[in-house]
């Protein structure tokens, strides 16, 4: 307190002279409107400037609050997106085959059923590919699965409610047949679990001509997929020493590490064929 006192002593003049100042100041301002307009302006300013001044160091000391807002508004639209949420696909197609069993029958349709791939595995010895379809959607196994290109890609397996599960042409235990499409030669497709979207097929004589960059397709000798499908495209043709056939390394139609959209091909001839195998192999029994 006596240091006030002290100050208040040893300043006292000027302190008047500002006291007198500010009430000369505030008489003019007062009394005359030309001033009063000035001010009032001027310190519109000035408090605007102070007032966005301290908004902005507000802002920043709650800036945590309004980035925990923000996240969680973030959160509510994502799991609002389309895309975050499985519809079964239904979608398909009737394909027609240009080829008759006799000239009596009708041609031969196949059923085009679009599904896309939920789940898909390329660097194990057995992968396998999840299907966003499943009975409720008209699938079953046994059924055929291309791409978009019409490349060959497996074989359903397993099929539940809403699911399925496709044994993938890279897999250990996958044989598909295949056809060489300038010469005719038919063998079987299997993978050797080193190379992803690198297949072999096996049992095509060396009497073939086969070259580099020559096509293979699915030979029909089966009821999973009709002929002419893309396999492959010839990369390497290797002599087998004890044998006199070729073993023939392709590169798949069918980009593995890609699948997004494919279609599951339903052969509507294909119980009936099943039913009479069946038949005859009891019969032979």
């Amino acid at each position: 307190m006596r240091n006030i006192f002290l100050f208040i002593r040893r300043y006292s003049t000027l302190l008047l002279f500002l006291l007198l100042q500010g009430f000369s100041i505030y008489l003019i301002v007062t009394y005359n409107r030309y001033h009063n307009a000035v001010f009032s302006n001027t310190a519109t300013q000035v408090t605007g400037k102070v007032n966005e001044q301290y908004n902005r160091v507000e802002d920043y000391f709650r800036l945590k609050k309004t980035n925990d807002s923000l996240w969680k508004a973030n959160e509510r639209l994502y799991n609002k997106l389309r895309e975050n949420f499985q519809i079964p696909d239904t979608l398909s197609k009737i394909v027609i085959d240009s080829l008759k069993i006799d000239s009596l029958e009708q041609h031969r349709k196949y059923r085009y059923l679009q599904a896309t791939v939920i789940e898909n595995s390329v660097t194990t010895q057995s992968n396998y590919i999840v299907l966003g379809r499943g009975k409720n959607q008209e699938l079953k196994e046994g059924m055929g699965l291309i791409d978009v290109n019409n490349g060959v890609v497996g074989i359903i397996t397993t099929v539940s409610s809403d699911y399925a599960v496709v044994m993938s042409m890279l897999h250990k235990d996958s044989h598909i047949s295949g056809k060489l499409l300038k010469s005719g030669e038919t063998g079987t497709l299997t993978w050797d679990g080193k190379q992803p979207n690198i297949v072999a097929i096996s049992g095509i004589p060396k009497s073939a001509k086969v070259a580099k960059g020559d096509t293979v397709i699915t030979s029909g000798f089966s009821t999973t997929f009709p002929k002419g499908l893309l396999v492959g495209f010839v990369t390497e043709v290797i002599p087998e020493k004890s044998t006199n056939n070729y073993t023939i390394k392709l590169k798949t139609a069918a980009d593995f590490y890609s699948l997004q959209y494919v279609y599951v091909i339903d052969n509507k001839q294909q119980e009936a064929i099943k039913q009479l195998l069946d038949k005859a192999t009891q019969q032979s029994k």
